[in-house]
């Protein structure tokens, strides 16, 4: 059963250009932002968005990494929530794995080492995926 929840979860990510990502601000409030899915490798449990170093966000996880993902299907009723952490990298290695080029230009117009390009990579504890009225809870050593 796990593994068709697991492929259900997968395709899910797949067709998804828009992830909700959720931070935890100095108040201990939820803060949520739409990030766009440039992410070639679709793992599970490790998720990679990139975001201005400046921004609120990338602040948000150094002093609190906890975070949660959600990537869904409205017109099929279909969400996958993952929780787990944020790690904030600024490494080469890193940066190389989400840069398009052209299109991250127009965000960081100095290119691959440009100061304000930042990479989070979220590692997942949990998900929960929701298929209409059902719900099913996968661990960090299941998925």
């Amino acid at each position: 059963m796990n593994e068709n929840i697991k492929a259900e979860i997968c395709a899910l990510r797949e067709n998804s250009s828009i992830a909700y990502l959720a931070s935890v601000n100095a108040e201990g409030y939820p803060q949520m932002k739409a990030m766009l899915v440039f992410e070639q490798e679709r793992s599970l449990k490790v998720h990679y968005f990139s975001t201005n170093t400046s921004s609120k966000r990338v602040d948000q996880f150094l002093k609190n990494p906890k975070a949660s993902v959600y990537y869904c299907d409205s017109e099929n009723f279909k969400g996958a929530l993952f929780t787990g952490t944020i790690e904030v990298c600024r490494d080469r290695a890193s940066r190389e794995l989400l840069w398009t080029g052209d299109e991250c230009l127009q965000y960081y117009p100095k290119g691959i080492d440009d100061e304000d390009y930042t990479v989070l990579k979220f590692t997942a504890e949990t998900v929960n995926y929701y298929d209409g009225f059902g719900n099913t809870t996968l661990s960090a050593d299941e998925l």
